[in-house]
């Protein structure tokens, strides 16, 4: 018996959400019913609701920084008992036959299903995690720890992974080095805790010196520079080993490619909605990369949570209820947040 089920949907490209009855499937053998307690509100949500990527299918309902309580198992369920708090990040399936699902990158598999706005094998939508209940496969569940507050660590289900997968893979992640992060919103702020729990020195790279105070004081990064003052990037040509890009508005790239060192590494983690222009020269007569990076696969997002759990690396969040979730979208659009949304699903997803 399908499960009667209450969220917040985007009707149309204006992205406005209003409430929206749907059902969830049947807990199938291999599911776990979630009681959704938080969720966090991540820019892909607001770039999703409005259609900004071009593949929006609505009623969308977004969220996949999921964090809740399981009330359900299917029978044979063997790694989650009702009862237990779990996590649901951006993926709810993938074909598990490939080789990226084969060595644990399930975020590269072609067939992967996102946690909303995606197709499933029977033909129907995702619907994410602005929702009350949600059912997915045990294996794209994450364990959560118990010293974690929910609340405050829903974001790491994507902005977490998203910054702490690439420090990890481009080997970002050795005390001693030196690394960039450019934009201080909800990624950027979560990359400077990673890059400094593993012991590396740390550089913000902002539009401003509006978070230089923040940046240096609350979030411990190491140096600060201005993008747009050529001076202050002069002095610091290349100093950096790697530079995690958070941005996903429109920026240039050629002032953030001469902060990096010989064979330094520029990754991009933000998502612009129109391409950025790239110089070779630079890439040429350093041997630079420029690479790109999305989240990371289960097996990676556990190890995220539990080093999280380990080291006390929490968001900066901002606790919102369901029916403000509209100008919360709004502020998130003028970056008029710090530094992410998370929305108290369990106390204010009302039936109207």
């Amino acid at each position: 018996m399908a499960v009667k089920a209450l969220g917040w949907a985007a009707r149309d490209t204006s992205g406005t959400l209003s409430p929206f009855n749907f059902s969830r499937r049947a807990t199938a053998d291999r599911d776990v019913q979630v009681k959704v307690l938080y969720c966090g509100v991540c820019h892909s949500d607001l770039h999703s609701v409005r259609n900004e990527w071009g593949n929006a299918q609505y009623p969308l309902v977004p969220g996949h920084e999921v964090v809740g309580v399981v009330t359900e198992v299917g029978s044979n369920v063997t790694k989650f008992k009702p009862g237990d708090e779990v996590g649901i990040g951006c993926l709810v399936n993938s074909c598990r036959k490939c080789d990226q699902c084969n060595n644990d990158l399930e975020n590269y598999c072609t067939k992967a299903i996102g946690t909303y706005n995606s197709v499933l094998p029977d033909g129907t939508l995702t619907y994410g995690g602005y929702s009350d209940i949600i059912v997915a496969d045990e294996d794209f569940i994450i364990r959560w720890p118990e010293n974690l507050p929910q609340n405050l660590g829903a974001p790491l289900l994507c902005a977490g992974i998203t910054t702490y997968s690439p420090l990890r893979h481009f080997g970002l992640d050795k005390p001693g080095l030196h690394v960039g992060v450019v934009g201080l919103g909800g990624l950027g702020h979560v990359a400077v805790k990673f890059a400094k729990a593993f012991g590396t020195k740390v550089t913000v790279i902002s539009t401003s010196d509006g978070k230089k105070k923040e940046a240096l004081e609350n979030l411990g990064a190491d140096a600060f520079l201005v993008s747009r003052e050529p001076k202050e990037l002069e002095a610091a040509a290349g100093t950096l080993d790697g530079i995690i890009d958070t941005v996903s508005a429109v920026h240039p790239l050629p002032p953030l490619l001469a902060l990096l060192k010989p064979h330094g590494k520029l990754i991009v983690v933000g998502g612009p909605e129109k391409p950025l222009e790239l110089p070779v020269f630079p890439l040429i007569s350093a041997r630079r990369t420029v690479a790109g990076s999305m989240i990371g696969g289960i097996k990676e997002t556990q190890e995220m949570i539990d080093f999280a759990a380990k080291h006390n690396i929490l968001p900066d969040v901002e606790m919102i209820s369901m029916d403000y979730v509209n100008t919360a979208m709004e502020r998130l659009l003028k970056a008029d947040v710090k530094y992410r949304f998370v929305i108290d699903v369990g106390k204010s997803l009302k039936s109207e």
